[in-house]
């Protein structure tokens, strides 16, 4: 889910910078960025929300890292570093979720 979450903010993120060259292109982007952004803040980082407080209840992972795991959800590109991070300390700490 925080691959789908980070792909969607970084696609916001890609549009907002075309956005500030070529004010034009606007008139062409307004309907891809209504559509993911509504995907993204109504519908996909809820869910991610969700998902990362189970994960977190199912764990047994430090309260901090929950919260940086939430934040990845509104800072483009972290939602990716988070996965990596998350997923070698669970493998290094042999912990099994479920």
């Amino acid at each position: 889910m925080s691959f789908i979450t980070g792909t969607t903010l970084l696609i916001l993120c890609v549009f907002l910078i075309l956005h500030t060259f070529d004010l034009t292109l606007w008139k062409h982007l307004k309907v891809v960025v209504t559509v993911v952004g509504i995907g993204h803040g109504v519908v996909l980082y809820p869910i991610y929300m969700v998902m990362c407080f189970q994960f977190w209840i199912k764990s047994h992972i430090h309260v901090a890292v929950l919260i940086l795991m939430l934040f990845a959800g509104f800072v483009p590109g972290l939602a990716f570093y988070m996965e990596h991070r998350v997923r070698l300390q669970l493998c290094s700490s042999g912990a099994t979720v479920g």
